[in-house]
This record gives C-alpha cells, sequence and structure tokens, in this order.
C-alpha cells in the first residue's frame, strides 16, 4: 500500500557506517569510470568519425550501444542481487570494466570499439543497480535521503568532467589515453576498497534465472533503439535523396513491432512466472507508474546534452573539442556536487516540493536555449546549461527515492532493476533522438565547417530545444498527478 514519505528522526543508532561509505564509493567509481568513458567519446565524435571513416549516425553508437547494452544488463540486477553475494557480483563488475578498457586500448576497428563498448556496459550494467541495492538496504531510513544524493553524486560527477577530459587529452594526447588512466583507478582504488568495506545484508535465494524473460527484455530494449535510429536513418536519406529511405523505413517498421511485442511478451510472461526475471505486481500503483515516467523521461535530456551542446559548440559555433568539453562541466559538476544536497532536502522536506522546484527550474535550461538558439555563444550555451545540470541533479534521485519509499522493502530491489533500466534506456533513446535530429537538419547541407553546415547545425539545435521542453513539460505534470494522488491518500 501506497504510504506518504515522513522523514524520520535521527538516533545515534542511525549513524551511517564507514564501510557503507566505502562501499558506495568502490562500487559506484566503477560506474563512475562506464560513464566517464561513455561522455569522453560523446565529445570525441568529429574525430571518430574521421578515424574510423563513419558518419554521424553511425559513430553514434559508440555512445548508444554502451547505453543500450547497460539498460538491457539492469534487468538481470534483481535475479543478481537474489541469487550472488555482493562482493561476486564487485568483482566480476571490475574485472569486465579491465577488460572492455584493455580492448579499447588495442583495437582499431570500429567493429572491436564497439565490442570493447559492450563489454563496458555489462560491467556497468551491474555495478550501478548494486550500489544501489547496497544504499536502499543497508542505510538508516533517515539518511536514505542523503545516501542516494551521495549514490547521484559518484556517478554525476563523470559525465560533468567526461567531456572536458576528453577535450583536453584529444588535445596533448591519442583519445585511447584515457583508458590507460582509467585500468588503475579500477585496480587500485576500487577493487581494494570494495573489497574491504562490502558487506552482505541479506542471505542469498535459490533464485531461478528465466532465460526467455531476459531475451524478450533484451529484444525489446534493442528493437526500440534500434528502429528510433533506421527512422532516423531514413529521414535523412530521404531529406537528402538517398536511395536507402525505403529499406531503412522497414527496417525502422519491423524493429518497433519486435520491440514493442516483445515488451508485451515480457510483462505477460512476468504475471504468470513462479521465479520472474522482475516481480512487476508493485508497477500496479498508479503513483509508482507516475513517478516511473518522469524517471524515463528526464534522462534522454539529462544524458542527451551532453552530446547536443558539444557538438552544437563544435559543428556551430567552430569551438575545439576541448573548449566544447569545457562548456559542459560547470553545470554538470557543480549540478553533481548539489545532488547529496537535494538528497538531504528530500530527508527534511519529503518529496513534493524538492522535486518539483528542481525539474521546474531545470526546464528554464532548454526553453533559455530555445530562444537564443540562433544567436548562441559558447558562453550562453554554457551558461543556460548550468541552470539546467544544477537543478536536474538537485531533482531527479529523488524521484526514485519518492517512488520506492512507498513499496516493500522486498521488492526494492526489482524497482531498482526497473528504475535503473529506465535511466539508461532513457539515456540511450536521448543520443540517438538527438543525433537524429541534428543529422536529419544536417543532411544535404554541404561540407563540415561551411557556413550552410553551421546553420542548418544550430537549426537541428533549436528543434532538439523544443523536444527537451516538450519532455520536461510532461514530466512535471506526471509528477504533480502523482503527489496530488498520494496527498488525497493520505
Amino acid at each position: 500500500m501506497q504510504q506518504t514519505h515522513e522523514p524520520p528522526h535521527s538516533t545515534d543508532s542511525e549513524r551511517i557506517p564507514l564501510s557503507l561509505i566505502g562501499s558506495i564509493v568502490a562500487v559506484g567509481s566503477l560506474a563512475f569510470v562506464g560513464i566517464l568513458t561513455e561522455t569522453v567519446m560523446t565529445v570525441l565524435f568529429p574525430e571518430l568519425m574521421v578515424e574510423f571513416s563513419v558518419n554521424t549516425a553511425t559513430v553514434q553508437w559508440i555512445t548508444t550501444i554502451y547505453l543500450l547494452v547497460v539498460a538491457a544488463t539492469m534487468p538481470l540486477s534483481s535475479f543478481l542481487n537474489r541469487r550472488f553475494r555482493f562482493k561476486a557480483l564487485f568483482v566480476a563488475a571490475v574485472v569486465l570494466a579491465v577488460i572492455g578498457s584493455l580492448l579499447m586500448i588495442v583495437g582499431h576497428a570500429f567493429a572491436l570499439i564497439l565490442i570493447a563498448r559492450v563489454i563496458q556496459g555489462v560491467g556497468s550494467g551491474i555495478a550501478t543497480p548494486l550500489m544501489m541495492n547496497i544504499i536502499l538496504q543497508q542505510s538508516p531510513r533517515s539518511k536514505v535521503g542523503r545516501l542516494m544524493g551521495v549514490g547521484s553524486l559518484v556517478i554525476t560527477v563523470a559525465p560533468a568532467i567526461g567531456p572536458t577530459v576528453g577535450g583536453a587529452i584529444s588535445s596533448v594526447l591519442p583519445w585511447r589515453a584515457i583508458f590507460v588512466i582509467v585500468i588503475p583507478i579500477v585496480l587500485l582504488v576500487s577493487l581494494p576498497v570494495g573489497l574491504k568495506c562490502i558487506r552482505q545484508s541479506r542471505p542469498t535465494e535459490d533464485a531461478q534465472l528465466n532465460p526467455l524473460q531476459f531475451v524478450a527484455i533484451v529484444l525489446a530494449l534493442c528493437g526500440l533503439i534500434f528502429a528510433l535510429n533506421q527512422a532516423g536513418i531514413a529521414v535523412s536519406e530521404a531529406v537528402s535523396g538517398g536511395s536507402g529511405a525505403v529499406r531503412s523505413t522497414i527496417v525502422a517498421v519491423t524493429s518497433l513491432i519486435v520491440g514493442v511485442g516483445s515488451l508485451l511478451f515480457f510483462g505477460w510472461s512476468s504475471k504468470r512466472s513462479f521465479s520472474p526475471l522482475i516481480r512487476l505486481g508493485w508497477l500496479r500503483d498508479p503513483v509508482v507508474l507516475l513517478h516511473l515516467l518522469p524517471y524515463l523521461l528526464m534522462p534522454i535530456v539529462g544524458i542527451g546534452f551532453g552530446y547536443v551542446v558539444t557538438n552544437v559548440a563544435q559543428l556551430s559555433l567552430g569551438t575545439s573539442a576541448f573548449v566544447a568539453g569545457a562548456l559542459v562541466l560547470p553545470g554538470a559538476l557543480i549540478g553533481a556536487f548539489f545532488a547529496p544536497v537535494g538528497g538531504i532536502l528530500y530527508d527534511r522536506f519529503g518529496a513534493p516540493r524538492p522535486v518539483l522546484a528542481a525539474i521546474g527550474t531545470a526546464t528554464l535550461g532548454p526553453v533559455l536555449l530555445l530562444i537564443f538558439s540562433m544567436h548562441l555563444t559558447p558562453a550562453l550555451l554554457a551558461g543556460f546549461y548550468f541552470i539546467f545540470g544544477l537543478c536536474y541533479a538537485l531533482g531527479y534521485s529523488n524521484i526514485m527515492t519518492s517512488a520506492l519509499s512507498g513499496i516493500d522493502r522486498e521488492f526494492t530491489p526489482d524497482g531498482n532493476a526497473v528504475f535503473q533500466t529506465s535511466l539508461q534506456f532513457g539515456g540511450a533513446v536521448g543520443t540517438a533522438l538527438f543525433s537524429t535530429i541534428l543529422g536529419v537538419a544536417q543532411a544535404g547541407a554541404g561540407k563540415e565547417g561551411s557556413a550552410a553546415f553551421r546553420h542548418a547545425t544550430a537549426v537541428g539545435g533549436a528543434c532538439v530545444f523544443a523536444v527537451m521542453i516538450v519532455i520536461c513539460v510532461i514530466s512535471i505534470i506526471s509528477l504533480v498527478a502523482a503527489f496530488r494522488l498520494r496527498a488525497r491518500r493520505a
């Protein structure tokens, strides 16, 4: 039964153990490395397009396939949480992160780079929900908001510094140097801290993996993302007068049917399975569903913003990769460090006021970007993104905390799996959607660097900012409805 959130008073018995902080840092740093490398690659897209001789629609798969694999792995987190010990999952994530980084260092074919991103995505798909499960299961009730904020801090600092790191590295070193750097971080920091601090808070179960359901959810996620990607290619081909529009349209429609059909089958099968991959009964509550929708939609904007800002800066404003990456740094970095503040506000005031105020103010970012879209300067681009990045970090993690506060703790791993999958899927949609919009705008606009190409990129950016505003408004309406329904129940 859904219940209102009433922040309990702290007591001495609810002090946060140092081992819990160490666990969060150790496991979160793995997610940090994965997201860091993902955002580093985003700012390097123009360079990678030249090195591997691929276009915009193709190179974005370096980011999209990573986010998609993370999203496909996260539905396993409920099963993994019940079946295996935390420390075993942590070690597996470390091994995958190192193997993926080694392949990125030695890989000189685009296909091998994608394979490396798949391996890294599996590692991050294990690590991120593991960190959240540790927080949700081991935190004192009165501190869960601020600790969720700390967890959000660990994994949101990466997108803050990723574009800047990528731009800096590309200006002085080969881009592969970033993967040489992250391996010692994982082996010398994450691994020893995790082995010392991670504790098992609940006994394991003899849970059984349902392979049919797992295949169904993977097909659903892949089908939906591939449908979006192919639809974008079809539109680009049609605009530029290419011959592949019909073929891409057929592939997009087929992928959409496969994706939607697989998702419906997954839901149907889960209701009838004795040991489902994810228990979904708690999703019958409309309050939870109204939280889940904005948790899915807002990462489309939040993660997609890094791609849009850095590419508009380079391809429309003519900045270097380093400057483009630096434009994201103030908003994302300050926002990341304010994530625990959002958690403290949640513990103090509950969810409605902190969440609605933060997401509502964040919407001003894309609104101002749309207004000034044809007259942007690097300073305006950075300043308007700063508004969004700060407020997004203050409110976003509290959406999941609020939703899961009303379900039984037994189903917390299932809720965590669904919400984390939604986050990663939303991020994958954002990168694919916004790269498609920019690609369509750029189609037939001449060579990169020309005045026509820069203008076309600015027009594409304006369209992206308009889509961002629509997404933010839908999210706010959904949250208002959720909080009103919860208040009426109280």
